[in-house]
């Protein structure tokens, strides 16, 4: 489906139900809303989902995989060769995600749309773990030198990672979904989109991503702020900023997150560069973040700015700064725990104390 055709058809989440669901929970039996955030996120679920029993027992996390040029640069602590072999990790089930995902029943589902070398090796039948190579490009150009991507190549990046979800959304009847990331050097490119959309210099806001040392932060820092003087991203045009300082997978990721609001589904952030993605698909559509739910807070410093700019309030703070999905994932039990709470815990009224 084309971008903007998809952009027309995501409306805003119920805040009517939204509003019904907050009357329940403001009468379950406890002290007046003692769960705290939790109703919160049951309420918001129901708005997205337009129930005021919404289901979340139907699962996936979509990976997006996509390799980066400016590498190039020496700005991370891991070759590109990395990418690969982390892609065969989670395939054969050895990856974090790979292992989260089976313990707590979540479908797995990688998407090849920028490696630089494409995974040949025979894929095991797994009914959980499913692999894509949807490749738009061998890797992003080095965008110290030149635009990370063209234009068409950005808005296709969106319309591969919507297409790829809404196709397993339907096949599946997924009413939850995560969305992870890889692809060595995506912290420079994250750090670009968040330098330019929070208006931060990038000294104030790039991390250390994979704890590179001091002397290769200092390069990072320097290739950001080169590149986004020499193409001027414009904040205003989520395609733009992608195009010149993004990552195919960022647009990917960006792509997953229409999908979900496409379906009335909600979808949980994992860290620093699904963030980015979210705030490519925020800037298409400002009623996206309706249908966002930071699942953590990532150690990396940029991601602080990211959800305050989406003004997103994680639900754990656990020091992690993986990707892959792993702290979005950790998130469900307790998206599952809040609409029980909404669900199942009565009312004064229902146990007749009035």
């Amino acid at each position: 489906m084309k971008l903007d055709k998809i952009l027309e058809n995501i409306s805003s989440i119920d805040n009517d139900m939204v509003k019904r669901a907050a009357e329940r929970t403001s009468k379950l039996i406890m002290p007046f809303r003692a769960m705290g955030d939790l109703h919160e996120l049951g309420e918001q679920i129901c708005g997205i989902t337009k129930k005021l029993e919404p289901k979340v027992n139907r699962k996936a996390v979509f990976l997006m995989v996509g390799d980066h040029g400016v590498v190039d640069e020496n700005v991370s602590a891991y070759p590109q060769s990395i990418t690969l072999e982390m892609v065969k990790a989670f395939v054969n089930g050895g990856a974090t995600i790979s292992v989260l995902s089976k313990s707590l029943k979540t479908k797995l589902i990688i998407a090849d749309v920028g490696m630089k070398e494409t995974y040949r090796e025979k894929i095991k039948k797994k009914k959980a773990i499913i692999f894509l190579n949807k490749k738009i490009k061998k890797g992003t150009n080095n965008f110290r030198i030149s635009k990370a991507m063209s234009y068409n190549e950005a808005i296709k990046s969106v319309e591969t990672g919507f297409n790829i979800a809404n196709k397993y959304i339907k096949r599946f009847k997924l009413n939850l979904i995560a969305v992870g990331d890889m692809g060595i050097g995506n912290t420079t490119a994250a750090s670009a989109i968040a330098s330019v959309f929070c208006e931060v210099p990038p000294e104030d806001l790039t991390g250390k991503g994979s704890l590179i040392s001091n002397e290769a932060w200092l390069r990072k820092v320097a290739v950001i702020k080169e590149a986004i003087d020499k193409h001027r991203p414009d904040k205003s045009n989520g395609i733009d900023v992608l195009s010149k300082v993004g990552g195919l997978e960022i647009g990917a990721i960006a792509g997953v997150i229409l999908a979900g609001a496409y379906n009335n589904i909600p979808v949980i952030l994992d860290g620093v560069i699904t963030t980015a993605g979210a705030l490519i698909a925020f800037s298409l559509k400002r009623s996206l973040r309706g249908y966002m739910i930071a699942s953590h807070m990532s150690a990396d410093r940029s991601h602080k700015f990211m959800l305050e700019y989406l003004q997103l309030k994680p639900l754990l703070n656990l020091n992690m700064r993986l990707g892959e999905g792993t702290g979005a994932i950790l998130a469900f039990p307790i998206i599952k725990e809040s609409i029980n709470i909404l669900k199942k815990v009565a009312t004064f009224e229902e146990m007749g104390i009035v």
